[in-house]
């Protein structure tokens, strides 16, 4: 290097001047009458021996200084001098090479940590780190968006979001998961949970991950009613077919005979007719129970509650007359926007409103309340209540399955349809008992 070549040049002069000025000091102190000599001999020696020094220690400094420049993160330092000489330039501009380098590693790594900052608070699962004392950090967007009724920092607080999560938060060891049931401004959702050990500054901390799993299991569950109608009616439709045939045929032959003199041929005639109306009935079911098998089409906007819901008081009103039931409705605030597809959530909202006014028993007069409110998270809950007998626990998930019904004129498909429409808003549609008794259906989007 420049640098070893004209550091040993300059340390070899200045040796040797001071080895010199050393020679000449000794040899004047075993010469008599030199004193003067003496002193200027000692002068030269000792200014040789100090200019060595400085030589020497000058690299250890400039060394010391780019050791310090690195400890304490000054990564501004400047090391280069050209005037100095002796290379020491060259020293410089390697020492500011060396910086200029953990510089610009220092700016990838800070590149690479927003990087992989920007990923983790993206991601679509919630995370959240535990510390040896227990102390509980939202990491990411999802799991502040997710978590976002407590307050605190400890296990306990999160009992809102049920006690089993809190629980499972606490105990669940690394490597293991776990399904329970979270509480939130939606409503109750299975979710998995997860948890890992991480070291990080000499020690241990947990990292939860909760994936909410409910919508996934709820379209598994609507894709295996959809596969199971659609084979059903398949195969009904197959074997029905013919015989809504010939039992219009069959019709058709015994108008033309039956000249109304004969009566056995009067009673096939009836019979004949009523076998075909029958078959015409169950191929109206059938098709009627096709439609659940068709995943709605949502076309969301966004549009004004108040004059949507008087447009549903008006369509209600027309079966169910003010005299014969009443409709209250509640929007908070009043001139909120609903974010849906408003003729899919109006048939929805029309099939609940006529539900709750036939569940109530004759002799009563039918109460009905459709609620709107916006929530926190940005969501819109909708809720329909009445003063009927309400549903029994055992059924409150049986009648929202194809097929089921508790009405006697039923179909089985209304509540099949709604709940459909609801998961394809990416919402839910729940049942719980009203504060007069009744039915409440609960609708979160």
């Amino acid at each position: 290097m420049v640098f070893d070549r004209r550091f040993a040049v300059g340390l070899t002069v200045r040796l040797v001047l001071a080895l010199a000025a050393l020679g000449a000091f000794a040899s004047s102190l075993l010469t008599p009458g030199l004193g003067a000599a003496r002193i200027l001999a000692f002068a030269v020696a000792l200014g040789a021996g100090i200019a060595l020094w400085r030589y020497i220690q000058r690299t250890n400094m400039e060394v010391a200084r780019f050791i310090d420049a690195v400890r304490f993160g000054d990564l501004q330092a400047r090391f280069q001098r050209p005037e100095a000489g002796s290379g020491f330039d060259a020293l410089g501009e390697a020492l500011d090479s060396g910086i200029a380098a953990l510089r610009e590693e220092r700016a990838r790594l800070s590149e690479s940590s927003r990087f992989y900052e920007a990923v983790v608070d993206d991601v679509p699962v919630a995370l959240l780190t535990i510390d040896a004392e227990g102390r509980i950090d939202l990491v990411n967007k999802a799991a502040r968006k997710l978590f976002d009724r407590h307050k605190g920092v400890r296990a306990q607080d999160f009992e809102i979001y049920g006690a089993r999560f809190s629980a499972s938060i606490s105990t669940l060891a690394a490597g293991r998961n776990e399904v329970v049931i979270l509480s939130l401004e939606t409503g109750n959702q299975r979710a998995m949970v997860r948890a890992a050990a991480l070291a990080r500054f000499g020690g241990t901390m947990r990292v939860v991950a909760v994936q909410p799993i409910q919508a996934a299991l709820n379209a598994v569950e609507i894709a295996a009613q959809s596969d199971l109608v659609r084979v059903l009616t398949h195969e009904i439709m197959n074997s029905m077919t013919p015989v809504t045939s010939l039992a219009r045929t069959a019709a058709e032959i015994m108008a033309e005979v039956d000249n109304g003199t004969d009566p056995a041929i009067a009673d096939a005639h009836a019979a004949v007719e009523t076998l075909a109306r029958r078959a015409d009935g169950v191929m109206h079911f059938v098709e009627t129970y096709r439609e659940i098998t068709r995943p709605p089409r949502i076309e969301r906007r966004r549009f004004a509650a108040a004059p949507f819901a008087e447009e549903l008081r008006r369509l209600f009103a027309a079966d169910w007359p003010a005299d014969r039931a009443t409709l209250a409705l509640d929007i908070a605030p009043v001139d909120m926007l609903v974010d849906a597809d408003p003729d899919m959530l109006a048939q929805v909202l029309i099939n609940l409103l006529r539900n709750a006014a036939d569940a109530v028993p004759e002799g009563t007069k039918p109460e009905i309340a459709l609620r709107f409110a916006g929530r926190r998270s940005g969501r819109t809950m909708i809720e329909v209540e009445d003063n009927g007998p309400g549903v029994p626990e055992g059924l409150r998930h049986d009648i929202f399955l194809p097929f089921f019904t508790t009405k006697k004129k039923g179909t089985g498909v209304g509540l099949s349809l709604a709940r459909q429409v609801l998961l394809a808003h990416d919402g839910t549609i729940e049942i719980e008992t009203g504060a007069r008794g009744g039915a409440l259906f609960r609708m979160t989007l």
